[in-house]
């Protein structure tokens, strides 16, 4: 099994769209790369404690790779905007690919320069080792499983 922890505005949308691949075995929502240990959910809104909103995606590599869910990541967001996807503006809706194993970045970046070529304006997505990562609270977890009807900002069938 393998980790990765990617960002793509609100943790909702990205939480249900990677949930439904086949090979991912389990999603969480949090919060990664931020200053503040334990933040609330009303903290990270602030824009203060650096945090973005994420999803921790555990994936059995014989059945979905890397290069697949970053793919995928692609087609739902826009990697050239900053701070923003969607109808969510602040600092915790950036993109972000948060890597644990230091042997995923070749296969990241090259997955950046790819996307790259199809842009005028250069890709913001951060590209970073996980340095923290807190679970949202539990109400997050699953939410549009738990709120069908819930916001969520991406094309769930992309």
């Amino acid at each position: 099994m393998k980790k990765i922890v990617l960002a793509g505005g609100c943790f909702w949308g990205v939480e249900a769209y990677f949930a439904q691949i086949n090979g991912v075995l389990e999603t969480q929502v949090g919060y990664a790369n931020g200053t503040k240990e334990t933040p609330t959910y009303q903290e990270v809104c602030t824009g203060t404690t650096g945090h973005a909103e994420v999803c921790e995606i555990v994936y059995d590599e014989t059945l979905v790779t890397l290069e697949m869910l970053l793919e995928r990541l692609w087609r739902i967001i826009d990697p050239t905007l900053i701070d923003r996807q969607g109808g969510d503006i602040g600092n915790q809706y950036r993109t972000g690919i948060y890597y644990i194993d230091s042997s995923d970045l070749e296969v990241i970046k090259q997955s950046v320069s790819d996307e790259s070529k199809k842009y005028k304006l250069p890709i913001t997505t951060e590209v970073l080792p996980l340095k923290s990562y807190y679970p949202a609270e539990e109400y997050h977890q699953k939410y549009l499983d738990k709120n069908p009807n819930g916001y969520y900002h991406i094309n769930l069938n992309a």
